[in-house]
């Protein structure tokens, strides 16, 4: 297994177990609006993780057999669930916390930079 599919099976595991947590949280807390914004938005957050990620590696091996870049990162997908997600918890707005959303919505930006930073810090010693 290369070093990349090493690392985004540690980001999905680290999200997914996130997720775990949220999801218990939800059920065993009183505060359901905000528990159910970071669960809207730490699934949007997982779902944009896996497409970066799928994304990425296919532009890698696209360059890598035509060294030409083809396609982009799906970003203009990674937005639109992302404005999806915001439009959903304001539809919804007395079962969805805003910015419990857009704090779920990072959480995989969060999971990214601490793997990265966890590693640094591995390799360092």
């Amino acid at each position: 297994m290369s070093e990349y599919d090493k690392m985004v099976t540690r980001q999905r595991k680290w999200m997914l177990y996130l997720l775990a947590i949220i999801v218990i949280g939800s059920g065993f807390s009183s505060h359901d609006r905000v528990f159910y914004g970071l669960l809207l938005g730490g699934a949007v957050s997982f779902y944009n993780l896996w497409l970066l990620q799928y994304k990425t590696k296919a532009l890698g091996k696209a360059i890598a057999e035509t060294g030409k870049v083809r396609g982009g990162l799906g970003t203009f997908s990674r937005l639109a669930a992302t404005i999806l997600a915001i439009l959903i918890a304001l539809r919804f707005n007395e079962t969805f916390h805003i910015i419990a959303v857009v704090f779920g919505i990072i959480s995989s930006y969060i999971v990214i930079g601490l793997d990265v930073s966890i590693r640094l810090i591995k390799n360092k010693e």
